[in-house]
């Protein structure tokens, strides 16, 4: 099957449909955004949605935050390009679900106000305890908007046809990269400070339901081409792949046995488990899911809420493999990694092949083409004003209100703080996304998780379930577990010393993993453990009025 992008062969129809299409949704997101902007009075209205939406909205906007860049763009690729290790991060993302619903989304949402920091700054000392956690936040979620933007890039590339030695508008391939990752920026910032929480909800309810749509379509359309025989597309899979039977075999990207080296195959195989513990725990310590339990207005849609995003999230993950192996099937790793060496675009380029296929030539493969890459690009939009709302919230209510100003201050003035908060955010997350453009989106989001579970969910279990925490411990938890993660990234494979870095040039890793989950979240636990002993903080009266709010939600809003 010809899979030679439509751009190449002179045909322009996709890249018209693309920015047609594209200009439309950001029109309605953006109208959207500014009726949002009318209905945000309070700073409840700015940061929880007034506090307004159903279990059901919720959890399509869960969904929406959820369902990010890294799964519609980075698994697809990543099943196309390794196969069965692929879908591990499909399992370990639905999986964490779980976690967060067992142990934090009632009691967190029954327990806060706006920010993670209210429950974590309740019973102990504010300001040490809110810093900490505005910093955490601020980090995490800077990790997970360079997979967004990093998507972004490649997508574009790909719909304009832009490759290395290509140019478009007189740009070349890494040029039109950036622009697209600073017009991405832009955008974000403009939703979070126009609509804030009620804008960036809707926005996500409607991609959410643009993008389950799509993957449905791609998902029957594959399943179509090989008879409904999924036997069969795992066959032509794996003969297409150039890898043969190995596609469906764990062992080809990750537990990898090297023949003759023991003490890389030990590696390999620590690599593996510490992504597993990193993509199940990490949900749970996710700022911007966090905040998403405080838009509804009992415990009762909370747990809704995390129902209904489990039964959206399970089954969009469930369609990543005939997505994956469809890829790899009808548009096969040379054409994935020529255009993108990470596999990032191997989604839309499988809706070019279908449209090819079932809906006449090259003017049906331009359309859908044209139509998944629209929902990418509304997938990347509303994750980024999520992560977006949730830093910039933080900076506003956790340390600018109550660190700074001790509580004295209006709630206009806090608001403006997140605005220009989500300005300054928007701008960092830009100029590091220009450097992380060789490294897969779902593997960029897996360091997100890693740091998520390493400083956030130590501190918030030790908060709702330890009656002994107190500030030295939640501080120690958080900066323990945030800077041992990020310094083992910083010197691990995935910064330098490898082809696929952010830097290849250059090499400074010394630790051998790419993943640091299976050391900096036990050491975030340790650290909260040994801070909480070496202080003799103990407010039990204050715990005891925290269990009762986190079981019946009595005085927390």
């Amino acid at each position: 099957m010809n899979t030679v992008l439509a751009a190449e062969a002179g045909n322009h129809t996709a890249r018209n449909l693309t920015i047609t299409l594209f200009l439309v949704f950001v029109a309605v997101t953006l109208a959207i955004t500014i009726w949002a902007s009318r209905q945000t009075k309070t700073a409840t209205d700015f940061y929880a949605g007034g506090r307004s939406f159903s279990g059901f909205q919720n959890g399509m906007a869960i969904g929406g935050d959820y369902m990010s860049a890294a799964s519609f763009l980075g698994i697809a690729g990543i099943i196309a390009l390794y196969g069965y290790d692929g879908f591990l991060y499909s399992i370990g993302f639905l999986v964490a679900w779980l976690v967060a619903l067992l142990l934090v989304a009632e009691l967190l949402r029954n327990s806060g106000r706006y920010t993670m920091a209210d429950v974590l700054a309740f019973r102990m000392r504010q300001r040490p305890v809110r810093t900490a956690a505005a910093v955490s936040t601020i980090t995490v979620s800077i990790f997970y908007l360079l997979a967004q933007m990093v998507g972004a890039g490649a997508l574009v590339a790909l719909l304009l046809g832009i490759k290395p030695g290509t140019t478009f508008l007189g740009m070349d391939a890494g040029t039109a990269k950036v622009a697209t990752i600073i017009m991405v920026g832009a955008l974000m910032i403009i939703y979070v400070t126009v609509g804030g929480m009620k804008g960036t909800t809707y926005v996500q309810i409607v991609k959410a339901f643009l993008l389950m749509t799509g993957a449905l379509l791609m998902t029957v359309l594959v399943l179509a081409k090989f008879h409904f025989n999924l036997s069969e597309l795992l066959g032509a899979a794996a003969d297409r792949s150039g890898k043969g039977d190995k596609l469906l075999e764990p062992g080809l990207r990750y537990g990898v046995e090297v023949a003759g080296n023991a003490k890389q195959t030990f590696y390999n195989k620590m690599d593996l488990l510490s992504l597993g513990i990193a993509l199940v725990l990490g949900t749970a310590g996710l700022p911007h899911i966090l905040i998403r339990f405080y838009t509804v207005p009992t415990a009762k849609a909370a747990r809704k809420s995390v129902l209904w995003a489990i039964g959206i999230i399970g089954t969009f993950y469930l369609l990543t493999l005939a997505l994956g192996f469809g890829a790899a099937a009808l548009v096969g790793s040379e054409a994935i990694t020529a255009q993108d060496k990470a596999g990032n675009t191997a989604a839309p380029q499988l809706a070019e092949a279908l449209g090819l296929e079932f809906f006449g030539g090259d003017l049906g493969g331009a359309a859908l083409l044209a139509i998944i890459a629209a929902v990418a690009f509304a997938t990347i939009l509303a994750v980024v004003a999520g992560l977006t709302l949730a830093s910039s919230s933080s900076l506003a209510h956790d340390f600018y209100a109550n660190v700074l100003k001790k509580g004295q201050t209006s709630e206009r003035q806090e608001v403006r703080v997140a605005r220009i908060s989500a300005l300054v955010i928007g701008a960092i997350s830009i100029l590091l996304s220009i450097y992380a453009q060789n490294l897969n989106v779902a593997f960029l989001v897996a360091l997100a998780f890693a740091v998520a579970a390493s400083g956030n969910l130590p501190a918030i279990l030790y908060s709702l379930f330890w009656r002994r925490f107190n500030t030295s411990g939640a501080v120690w938890a958080i900066y323990g577990g945030l800077l041992s993660a990020v310094l083992l990234v910083f010197f691990s494979p995935v910064v330098s010393g490898a082809a696929t870095s952010m830097f290849p040039k250059h090499d400074w890793q010394w630790f051998p993993l790419s993943n640091p989950g299976i050391l900096s979240i036990p050491f975030g636990f340790l650290c909260g453990w040994i801070g909480t002993l070496i202080s003799k903080e103990n407010d039990e009266a204050k715990y005891a009025e925290l269990e009762v709010r986190a079981l019946t939600g009595s005085g927390a809003h």
